[in-house]
């Protein structure tokens, strides 16, 4: 059967009447530390690039794009063995195991001694985000009651979000502060002895202090509970139950835990040719077709390569890694934003608003690298490029995904989905050096402009609208 078309009618909405407990904003903000940790592993190399890719003698664009995009290898394989292993494993197990590759994979980055090691390390850290990525939002929308779930889903891109402005401002105290903090420089050192430490150790210190945040994530995920959903395909009744009372109460758990009774299906391991079912495949390509927009939008050069952008921008290496910051801060403020109106406007509207909205900014930023009109005009556009994404696609692209697959198969249909997600950002990432060399900055971003018109399309006709349905009710929609 074909999608719900946009329009159809949405006769059943149930709007649960619990409001979220403090137990369930404790578990979801613990799982959603995952997203802090992809968050911030995934910018902390855009401050470390000037750095490391002087130490290793990086020259060229194909080099610098490997050294970008070679953590999307571990990335695409965290999300191939996410779905099967968390389907026979549990969703809480397999972000214990990512909390513990963040951990390795930080320290190990920072010790590299050679460029191959640098790469090998960064791709096991991706391991950990593939991983984090698919598990986090799943995890949460899981356990989430259908009222609140578009905003407790979009707290892993609020936690993604203070990652990468974590990562942004750690860059900067340790490039510009923490010689001089701990006395390895003199306070009087000059930029060039500044320049020569974050060559040799600075850039070490940017990856290897994420173990910190990767040991508190592993002991925060000790002590959450398994998903409801998934103890129920297990024949767990009694122990979803007791989850799903201590989130909202003895009548929420009653009636949530009688409708995934209905609606699950123990029928064993999920296989992937099951995804081409004449019923799932359209759910599948649609959840594919978001994720890979949501990267192909262009927005993680902006994060990968603020740098070179800010650079051909006319900025100073301190001047860039100030607007890094900037960039970090309005990424933040608008993801609030995203939080707050999700539950109350829906996911289509807001997606819609988010291709429109970055197509008219990269048309103009295109524009304003073709007359050379550079600087402040190029900051403030990428500024409000970020804010447009921040509030719309980042977020809402998570919640849609986490919530249109069915039961049984959300395990593995996420996992194809992410794989999707990452395979397209290892194409974006790998690409935007060689064709802003080839194409320039103005043709680049115009190719980006042109691939959010297509994605307003695909959302304007294949999204229906999600907001206030159970994840059981979405599923009868679907797939009647």
């Amino acid at each position: 059967m074909a999608l719900p078309t946009a329009s159809a009618a949405a006769d059943d909405i149930v709007v649960s009447d619990e409001k979220p407990s403090g137990y369930l904003w404790m578990i979801a903000l613990i799982a959603a530390l995952g997203g802090l940790l992809f968050g911030y592993d995934w910018v902390v190399i855009g401050g470390a690039a000037p750095f490391y890719e002087e130490h290793f003698h990086l020259t060229n664009a194909a080099d610098r794009g490997w050294a970008q995009s070679c953590a999307l290898i571990g990335c695409l394989a965290g999300a191939v063995i996410s779905g099967w292993l968390s389907d026979r494993f549990g969703r809480k197990g397999l972000l214990v195991v990512s909390a513990i590759l963040f951990a390795i994979s930080s320290i190990g980055t920072g010790m590299a001694g050679s460029f191959d090691g640098f790469v090998l390390w960064r791709i096991l850290g991706g391991v950990a985000i593939g991983l984090a990525s698919n598990l986090s939002p799943m995890y949460i929308a899981e356990i989430a009651p259908s009222n609140t779930r578009g905003r407790l889903v979009s707290l892993n891109q609020f936690t993604i979000v203070t990652g990468l402005l974590l990562a942004q401002l750690v860059n900067l105290w340790i490039a510009q502060k923490m010689p001089q903090a701990f006395g390895w420089l003199g306070a009087d050192a000059d930029k060039s002895a500044l320049l020569g430490w974050n060559q040799t150790s600075g850039w070490r210190w940017m990856f290897g202090i994420t173990a910190v945040p990767s040991l508190l994530f592993l002991l925060g995920m000790l002590v959450v509970p398994e998903s409801p959903r998934w103890l129920v395909r297990k024949g767990r009744t009694e122990e979803a139950g007791r989850i799903l009372a201590r989130i909202g109460g003895d009548t929420y758990a009653s009636r949530v835990l009688a409708s995934i009774e209905d609606n699950v299906d123990t029928g064993g391991k999920v296989r992937v040719r099951e995804m081409f079912d004449r019923k799932l495949l359209p759910i599948l390509l649609l959840g594919i077709g978001l994720a890979v927009f949501q990267q192909w939008c262009g927005i993680n050069v902006i994060f990968n390569y603020a740098g070179e952008i800010f650079k051909s921008a006319g900025y100073s290496i301190d001047d860039t890694l100030q607007n890094i910051a900037w960039t970090g801060s309005v990424n933040l403020v608008f993801t609030l934003v995203a939080m707050a109106v999700v539950d109350k406007l829906g996911r289509r509207p807001l997606m819609l608003a988010g291709a429109a909205g970055l197509a008219v900014v990269y048309l103009l930023i295109g524009f304003c690298y073709s007359r050379g009109i550079l600087g402040g005009s190029v900051l403030s556009l990428v500024l409000v490029a970020i804010a447009c994404y921040a509030a719309t696609l980042a977020p809402v692209t998570w919640v849609v995904i986490a919530e249109i697959f069915p039961n049984r198969i959300r395990g593995v249909a996420m996992s194809v989905a992410v794989f999707c997600l990452w395979l397209a950002c290892f194409i974006l990432t790998y690409t935007f050096p060689i064709m802003n060399e080839k194409l320039g900055a103005a043709n680049t971003f115009w190719i980006y402009a042109a691939i959010c018109v297509l994605g307003f399309m695909l959302v304007l006709l294949r999204l229906p609208e999600t907001k206030g349905k159970s994840l059981e009710q979405i599923e009868r929609e679907f797939t009647d």
